[in-house]
């Protein structure tokens, strides 16, 4: 390829690019984050923040570049969600559902729970968890999508369950 099929600031090449990673880069997000809705925000921040740098970024580490964007927003999402949550927890209750306050305090005590329990997982535990358990694949799939081998599967899918066993039959 010439230089000038490698822009990505033509309109032609970023369209190939996108299409050629907006999959694999909407399932990366997806099993950082485990939200369709997030994920699409991610991937759709990334490419424009690709879009808006087209002149900066090398095409040999534009792959790399998308792949860094999302996983670095994801982790600015997670930092900005747990300060939104001290804020709301420092805020009144407002009850707009006139359910009763302790089943919204309960709902609220399991939500903060499950969230701290899957927080608690490494990535690469995250990972293996939402890969097998959300979309069925199974571990054979996992280590050739991950690229590792099908006992680092299990071992992680085993660390994750341990994990969250741990940590949900307090709640």
């Amino acid at each position: 390829m010439t230089d000038s099929q490698n822009n990505l600031c033509e309109d032609q090449f970023f369209s190939d690019f996108y299409l050629k990673h907006v999959q694999k880069a909407s399932n990366f997000a997806y099993y950082k984050c485990g939200d369709n809705a997030k994920a699409l925000d991610l991937v759709q921040d990334a490419f424009s923040k690709i879009w808006e740098h087209c002149a900066k970024i090398e095409f040999s580490k534009a792959k790399t570049y998308l792949f860094t964007s999302i996983n670095n927003m994801f982790l600015n999402t997670i930092k900005h969600n747990k300060v939104v949550m001290d804020y709301a927890k420092a805020a009144p209750y407002i009850d707009r559902d006139n359910q009763s306050p302790e089943y919204l305090l309960e709902e609220e005590e399991f939500k903060t729970k499950l969230q701290q329990a899957i927080a608690l997982l490494t990535d690469g535990q995250r990972e293996v968890f939402l890969l097998n358990r959300i979309d069925g694949k199974k571990y054979r799939e996992i280590a050739e999508l991950l690229g590792i081998s099908q006992k680092a599967v299990e071992k992680r899918m085993s660390g994750a369950l341990k994990t969250l066993k741990q940590h949900i039959k307090n709640i």
